[in-house]
């Protein structure tokens, strides 16, 4: 068992895309090749292969291993990552303990997925009899039921909310990889004018299906060293937490796992919410940003539009968050979006983020979440802490 800290040493993404007419495995393998070209590795160095589910490949309970078929590639370990929108950092931390267990050496985390182009999911579980039936047919009539709640207990959000959707519209416009249906600016009339999906969520607190992928490349930093691979970011924590309290049949709708697992996550990074010098949060509705500000312990519970009103969030500011734009503002690529605010991360890290460089880069602190459950948060949360 290797004692060499586990790092991430290459990344790869690739624009994304809204009714694209490719498929996953197409998309896998266009970043996959991206990711070779960019660290000049043999492919045949890498033995660990882990994937993270996909909507548009739904119904294939063998997505993994066609995968690593269709990229060609010996694996002696293998997995695949079904926590929804945390799939992406599940990934990264699963293929770090392989490595730790000595199952592999050097393993790829590929996300990829084409849900404008073909959807192939079924949710299941207890939509059909308690959702569906009164007309919550999916996450954003969820998630306005979020708001509304939110809203309830700790006041009306919507000029911090209109602030995060223009600020990652900004940060989007410096992305080469954003959608070319998002590729306009916004402002905050634009976001009070944008209709209402499910009141109070509005179409610019939402996110938009598109196709697309992304790459990460997990191993040892003495491993990474032996190749010839020089840049890498420390994994310096994890955690995640899913279902929290399940023994509590009316638990408050407005909580999630992160309230839990951030005494986790900082006890291992050593770090703490002031330390942070960037936040990759999980953005499928703007709502979610507010509220794992708070859970994550950046300010008090109830606090999270009066923090973002008060703090500068742009990628120059004190607290830059999601400086590629996000899902919100590039486009959600289905289950690889966990992968996309990721990727970013490294990248700064690497300090490769061009003209949305954020001046601190020493650390960054990403998030995830996955599935929405009936009369409660989302059932997933994760995140993960990285050192340049």
């Amino acid at each position: 068992m290797s004692h060499s800290p586990i790092v991430i040493a290459g990344y790869a993404e690739i624009p994304v895309k809204f009714r694209s007419g490719r498929s996953a495995y197409e998309y896998a393998g266009q970043v996959f090749d991206q990711l070779l070209s960019r660290t000049a590795i043999p492919k045949e160095l890498i033995d660990g292969l882990s994937v993270s589910s996909s909507l548009s490949e739904g119904s294939n309970p063998f997505l993994a291993g066609y995968m690593a078929e269709a990229l060609g590639l010996q694996c002696h370990w293998l997995n695949l990552s079904a926590l929804g929108g945390a799939s992406s950092l599940a990934g990264v931390a699963a293929a770090g303990a392989a490595i730790q267990a000595g199952r592999t050496r050097l393993a790829a985390v590929i996300s990829a997925d084409a849900p404008s182009t073909k959807w192939g999911s079924n949710y299941g579980a207890y939509r059909a009899e308690f959702q569906a039936p009164n007309g919550v047919m999916g996450p954003p009539a969820a998630f306005g039921l979020l708001m509304s709640r939110y809203a309830y207990q700790y006041g009306d959000p919507t000029e911090a909310l209109a602030k995060i959707a223009v600020t990652q519209r900004r940060h989007a416009l410096l992305n080469e990889n954003t959608c070319d249906k998002l590729r306009k600016p916004i402002s905050r009339e634009d976001y009070l004018a944008s209709r209402f999906v499910a009141k109070p969520l509005r179409l610019l607190d939402s996110v938009m299906f598109c196709d697309g992928a992304n790459a990460l490349l997990v191993t040892t930093e003495d491993y990474a060293r032996s190749i010839g691979l020089e840049k890498f970011v420390r994994i310096t924590g994890y955690a995640e937490c899913s279902n929290p309290n399940p023994g509590d049949p009316l638990l408050p709708l407005t909580e999630s796992g992160f309230l839990q697992l951030a005494p986790r996550l900082f006890e291992q990074s050593g770090l703490s919410p002031g330390k942070i010098h960037q936040l990759q949060a999980y953005d499928d509705f703007t709502i979610a940003i507010l509220m794992q500000l708070e859970h994550l312990g950046f300010c008090e519970t109830g606090a999270g539009a009066k923090f973002v009103l008060e703090t500068d969030i742009s990628f120059s500011g004190s607290l830059p968050i999601n400086t590629g734009g996000g899902q919100l503002s590039v486009g959600q690529p289905g289950l690889a979006s966990g992968g996309l605010n990721l990727v970013e991360a490294v990248r700064q890290l690497f300090g490769e983020g061009g003209e949305r460089q954020v001046r601190r880069a020493q650390n960054a602190l990403v998030t995830g979440i996955g599935m929405i459950p009936y009369g409660r948060s989302w059932i997933i949360s994760a995140a993960m802490t990285l050192e340049a």
